[in-house]
């Protein structure tokens, strides 16, 4: 609705209702207008500029008319809308808003009562409830899988404390409207002292740069920054702005917890479906409480497909409130048929490059060393399914081989690498079983580490700065000859083991002398009792002995 009203036009009118400025007095700020604030006493602060215009028509009366007159020389019209009758509509306009949401977001807790899950940091005497009880919110940055609750927990934060809430995606918002929101947020802190909450929903897309424009204000305190983010925050977000922000964990939601939210939607008059006649039965909530993998709103769309989608449920969506079904007193049931057929295939929570992609392998690797072939066929499943390069799996298996099985089998490393080849020369889908047989034989066979604790033994004494010189017996034999050529005794003479007969057990190995090939006692090689390396155990030993007897005593 629009009112119009005659004031004075000025200068100094004019500049205000350009910019639009107003403050407690009126519409004019009198701060930046020069006190032209006078002209509008008794205008509503409801009323805001829409548009100006000149207007030959001088007020008979009106507070500053004849000042007006003498700086101006005339008068103009003023259109000015009346938020005060606008607001009429606003619950309207709210409500048809609302008639689309889907089930998920209108069902969204607005209490921290209403909020399921991730009771290690909400339940009673944990971190955030007692920053919450004691209203010593700092910045927060929140991770974790979707569907669990981050967004919704920013919201009933803001709620809870009673504080301006902003929020923000950061894949659509730029530096000027952050800078915005923080100077709107020092103005209110001025003014009233409210401060305000900044979501900013994955943070992780923010650049370096644009993350630093918050770090200053958010160590002042001006704002509070929440930040959500399915990464790990430790890699995806600016050091500093993580230094300055508690780093709080979210986990998927288990299948208890999935079934009490669908169980509260079907049950809500006001938001769900609690006016409806409606029948879900218990092995549909299960199923989905299980396929949704832990994610809420996965949950909660499936209820939604289920129920509309069912001979009898309303067209559309209608308002809160006001759900009724078409057909009076039939009932609408939703039996496990029904909800297999409402939820689509699960996808797999994944992230090629990020924590998934190394926790799914680090997992199989981990199952193979624990000797669990069904542990680490399902991670390889669920690797695969997800989108894994084959190729990277397949790499992986090659260092378990060497790493976790070593010369206790010494065929699996020729296992693992035609496993790879082949991977290379099949592709997808046939080289998942190609994979899965070498998982197996590497997760059944006898393992030993013995290989990696002995290099990675010798490459620390290396990198201590033990460096031993060669031997001159088992120099190149060329540098002996020359060391002789120059007057320089090259040291005794190199053993041809080939040439030497050795007796006993030893001798079966081959020729051993008294050699030293280190310079310096040292023993790096311990191998395993398991499998083929209980022989070269014994085979060592027996090779030891023989060096020590030809050595003799001291």
């Amino acid at each position: 609705m629009q009112k119009l009203f005659r004031l004075p036009l000025t200068p100094r009118t004019l500049y205000c209702m350009r910019v639009g400025l107003r403050n407690s007095s009126g519409v004019y700020s009198r701060a930046r207008a020069g006190g032209c604030a006078r002209w509008c006493v008794g205008v509503p602060k409801s009323l805001e500029i829409r548009t100006f215009r000149p207007c030959s028509q001088t007020p008979r009366l009106g507070y500053g008319a004849g000042l007006a007159r003498r700086r101006a020389g005339f008068y103009t019209r003023v259109d000015l809308y009346d938020r005060a009758m606008a607001d009429l509509w606003s619950k309207q306009r709210r409500l048809a808003v609302a008639a689309v949401e889907p089930l998920a977001v209108r069902m969204r807790p607005r209490t921290l009562d209403e909020f399921a899950g991730q009771g290690h940091i909400l339940g009673p005497g944990k971190l955030l409830r007692r920053m919450l009880q004691a209203d010593a919110l700092s910045s927060l940055i929140l991770f974790g899988p979707p569907g669990v609750g981050k967004t919704t927990l920013a919201e009933v934060i803001a709620a809870t404390l009673s504080r301006h809430y902003e929020r923000e995606n950061a894949s659509a918002v730029g530096v000027a409207r952050i800078r915005e929101i923080i100077a709107s947020a020092e103005r209110r802190l001025q003014d009233n002292g409210q401060r305000t909450i900044l979501f900013l929903d994955e943070i992780h897309r923010f650049s370096k740069a644009q993350q630093d424009v918050l770090l200053g204000d958010v160590e002042r305190g001006v704002i509070t920054l929440i930040g959500a983010t399915t990464e790990n925050p430790l890699f995806a977000v600016n050091s500093a702005l993580v230094s300055r922000s508690t780093l709080l964990r979210f986990e998927p939601l288990s299948e208890q917890e999935i079934i009490t939210l669908l169980r509260r939607a079907i049950a809500d008059k006001e938001r769900g479906y609690g006016t409806m006649d409606l029948a879900v039965a218990d092995d549909a909530l299960a199923l989905w409480a299980r396929l949704s993998d832990g994610d809420a709103r996965r949950a909660l769309t499936a209820l939604e497909v289920a129920v509309r989608s069912s001979e009898g449920a309303p067209l559309g969506n209608p308002p809160l409130g006001t759900q009724t079904h078409a057909h009076g007193t039939q009932t609408i049931t939703i039996d496990l048929a029904t909800a297999e057929e409402s939820i689509q295939q699960k996808a797999a929570v994944y992230d090629g490059t990020g924590d998934e992609h190394y926790d799914a392998i680090s997992a199989m690797i981990k199952s193979i060393r624990g000797c669990d072939p069904d542990a680490a066929v399902y991670w390889l499943a669920r690797m695969l399914e997800a989108g894994e390069d084959p190729r990277f799996i397949a790499r992986r298996l090659a260092v378990i081989a060497s790493e976790d099985v070593g010369n206790a089998d010494p065929r699996a490393i020729t296992l693992a690498d035609s496993a790879w080849q082949l991977t290379e020369r099949l592709g997808m889908p046939e080289c998942r079983i190609t994979l899965s047989q070498c998982a197996i034989y590497l997760a059944l066979t006898s393992k030993s580490n013995a290989s990696i604790l002995a290099i990675d033994e010798a490459l620390e004494d290396v990198r201590a700065g033990r460096t031993l010189p060669v031997p001159a017996h088992v120099k190149d034999t060329n540098v002996r000859k020359a060391a002789s050529k120059g007057g320089i005794k090259g040291g005794q003479r190199y053993d041809y083991n080939h040439e030497v007969t050795t007796t006993g057990p030893a001798g079966e190995i081959g020729g051993i002398t008294a050699q030293d090939y280190l310079g310096t006692s040292k023993t790096y090689y311990r191998p395993s009792e398991r499998g083929a390396e209980k022989i070269l155990k014994e085979r060592l030993e027996a090779i030891r002995a023989e060096r020590r007897r030809l050595q003799g005593p001291g």
